[in-house]
């Protein structure tokens, strides 16, 4: 018979074993949980056990975590900052480790729910090796959306839905990336409070988090601070930030001691005309002293830094002053100059970069990124504190030539043009010197046709001189008394064929006095616009008229346009709508390719090159024949928080027509940004040798055949 080992020694020894399992976990705050459990795999970057001498500015928020004092924390700040890793992860660690209770994090969408818990959550299983053995080994127990640990806690990956939002008790939330979450979840209210009201019967337990880079717009751009850490009015994170006790992040100078927030306003550097060596020199300007700071006392900063509430200062010896704000929500917003995995020379670089391309194609995206996810501050797009008024727009008017005709000159057409009331002129633009090609735009009216010509010329980026601007009102459909009918887009295809006639095929004489002619390199026409019922529609007779032009061969000179404002999407894109199994009367069918408009980026562009006064610097320059009101239309918009919205009432066709010039110009189709104007294709060449212009008598020169200049592999790669 086998001989059994007696476990225990002794009743004391069973007393003291029995103790030892029923003692307590040692007290330990999320930090310190973070500092002995937390170890980081992340190749290329840092390998190694949590610091917390790394991001100092990590260790309150993650602190108040645990706090009883307060019911929500929140945290602003840059990408590269931390935040989630300490704020999620670790706070994750601690309810492992120390002291369990359930938990759900929110993502923004289902797909990136389930990549928070691939990316961050199995890795945080897999490195932190003490915190992974607390997970249930059962298949049930660990799946991508529920963790189930032997202590008893169960952590679930969700995302924002009224459904989601809305389920049983649990004592904590975290809610990241909280920025690309809707505003109002299912009409119930925002993603935070409605998670925060999933906490309330936890007492003094519960904790609802939300972190995120700010990427709402500023409701109110002429909005002044009340207090020094208010920020501005916005929806998102920062109205979470609003709610709370608002401290900021201040280090002291290391030559007077003065403490102070740093922002990107205090760094300075060297203008040597390339991003990389202008960045090398940065250095960062004490507000109080004036000493240069530079970046290798950063890190010494970062130790001696405390987060300041709103309300209370701090003096040279590091002892806090004053009275800070009292809430029930912890918030903290980090500028990214203090984020501790970047570098002043990497913002200066970024920044730099971003400028550069605002300057060569008017986009401000990379701007809007630089401040959101770099810095952690929300964007104020140039064009929103605008007082452009068209009185300045028409003092900058040129005196491009023209010529004065008459009923008999068959180039001359009636033009509202700048005259004594009453007086009507017969005008002839012609071809300014240094125009290289012409654009032709049209706008579709319920009765008319909106056009309006544009000569491109070299720059970076390129100028535009807009050269002519008419309307085709008046059909070749005849009434029952003879006279000539309205023109009607949405319900008869024949008055398109006015814009090949009066569009497509007319040329402009150029200004050298040689007799020279220059053709249109393309037409763009807006596709949308009026429509009633099934049986007139606007877009159905563009799509239409689009393909009598394939038919004919003549598609090379023409492309249909739509506008599209949404954010994120490029400035220009071909794609090929096709609403035909959802619409059986629609014109849609896959077939004609339309270039999409990011329209709110186009006019950011336009609104820049407005001020632009440099030539070859992105200028837009207007004949000073042009009548009052169309000065007017340039001024007919302005910029909100959602993008660009026209005044009541008012006109904007030309404010449109520019933008949709810029938009072909910057599209697959033409290009123009990479043109290299010392050796340019023949169309957009010197008058000379320029392809798209005719010597007097000589038949009239287009654009090349629509089969040299499309094939759909383009399409594919424009639409990739």
């Amino acid at each position: 018979m086998k001989k059994t080992t007696t476990r225990y020694r002794s009743v004391e020894h069973i007393v003291a074993s029995l103790a030892k399992l029923l003692r307590p976990p040692k007290r330990r705050t999320v930090a310190e949980c973070a500092g002995k459990y937390r170890y980081l795999n992340n190749a290329g970057a840092y390998v190694g056990p949590w610091l917390n001498t790394k991001a100092p500015y990590l260790v309150e928020p993650m602190n108040e975590l645990d706090s009883r004092e307060f019911e929500g924390a929140v945290f602003v700040g840059p990408a590269q900052s931390g935040k989630t890793d300490a704020l999620i992860l670790n706070w994750i660690t601690f309810g492992v480790k120390a002291d369990p209770m359930d938990m759900i994090v929110y993502s923004p969408t289902n797909t990136s729910a389930r990549d928070f818990s691939i990316r961050r959550i199995d890795r945080l299983h897999r490195h932190s090796k003490k915190v992974g053995a607390k997970l249930l080994k059962n298949r049930d127990a660990d799946n991508k959306f529920d963790k189930h640990y032997d202590n008893g806690m169960l952590l679930t990956l969700g995302w924002p839905t009224v459904d989601q939002l809305s389920g049983k008790p649990v004592p904590r939330v975290a809610l990241t990336d909280y920025d690309r979450m809707d505003d109002d979840i299912g009409g119930d209210g925002s993603a935070y409070d409605l998670a925060a009201k999933r906490t309330t019967t936890f007492g003094s337990f519960k904790m609802a988090l939300a972190e995120s880079s700010p990427s709402k717009p500023i409701e109110n751009t002429r909005w002044i601070a009340s207090s020094p850490h208010e920020a501005p009015p916005a929806k998102g994170i920062l109205s979470l930030y609003n709610r709370g006790d608002r401290r900021r992040w201040y280090w002291p100078c290391p030559h007077c001691s003065a403490y102070f927030e740093g922002r990107f306003t205090h760094l300075e550097w060297d203008d040597k005309n390339d991003p990389l060596a202008s960045a090398e020199t940065v250095r960062m300007i004490c507000p109080t002293c004036g000493h240069r700071i530079m970046p290798d006392d950063r890190h010494e900063m970062q130790q001696w830094g405390m987060w300041v509430k709103d309300g209370e200062g701090v003096d040279a010896k590091g002892r806090r002053f004053g009275k800070g704000r009292r809430t029930s929500i912890a918030s903290f917003w980090l500028n990214g100059v203090a984020a501790a995995f970047t570098t002043w020379k990497r913002l200066v670089e970024t920044y730099l970069a971003a400028e550069a391309e605002y300057t060569s194609t008017g986009s401000e995206e990379a701007l809007k990124k630089f401040f959101n996810n770099d810095l952690g501050e929300p964007y104020i797009p140039k064009a929103a504190d605008s007082d452009r008024l068209p009185e300045h727009l028409r003092s900058r008017a040129d005196s491009f030539p023209v010529l004065e005709g008459d009923d008999s000159d068959k180039d001359a057409i009636i033009r509202l043009a700048a005259a004594p009331k009453g007086e009507i002129r017969h005008l002839v633009p012609l071809v300014p010197e240094g125009v290289r090609f012409l654009v032709a735009n049209v706008d579709v009216q319920k009765n008319m046709f909106v056009v309006q010509i544009h000569g491109i010329c070299p720059g970076t980026p390129f100028d535009i001189i807009t050269v002519d601007r008419f309307q085709i009102r008046k059909s070749k459909r005849m009434d029952p008394s003879g006279e000539r009918e309205w023109v009607k887009p949405a319900t008869y295809l024949e008055d398109w064929d006015l814009l090949i006639e009066q569009v497509m095929d007319r040329t402009y004489e150029l200004g050298d006095g040689s007799g020279r002619r220059m053709a249109i390199k393309i037409t763009t026409c807006d596709s949308g616009g009026y429509a009633k019922g099934k049986g007139e529609s606007t877009t159905t007779m563009a799509y239409n008229f689009y393909r009598r032009l394939m038919r004919d061969n003549l598609h090379g000179r023409f492309h249909l346009t739509k506008g599209d404002p949404s954010p994120g999407i490029p400035r220009a894109r071909i794609t090929f709508p096709d609403a035909s199994k959802k619409d059986k009367f629609s014109g849609a069918r896959g077939d004609v390719p339309v270039l999409m408009f990011n329209s709110n980026v186009l006019k950011d562009g336009l609104h820049g090159r407005l001020d632009c006064i440099e030539p070859g610097k992105g200028m837009v320059l207007f004949p000073d024949w042009f009548p009052d009101w169309w000065f007017q239309e340039l001024c007919s918009e302005h910029r909100t928080p959602k993008g660009w919205e026209k005044a009541p009432h008012a006109r904007n066709e030309g404010w449109d027509l520019l933008c949709y010039c810029i938009g072909v110009c910057v599209s697959q189709l033409l290009l123009v940004e990479g043109i290299d104007w010392a050796n340019p294709p023949r169309w957009a060449s010197e008058w000379d040798t320029n392809l798209m212009v005719s010597q007097p008598g000589e038949a009239k020169r287009f654009a090349q055949p629509a089969d040299d200049e499309y094939d759909f592999g383009s399409f594919a790669r424009a639409i990739a």
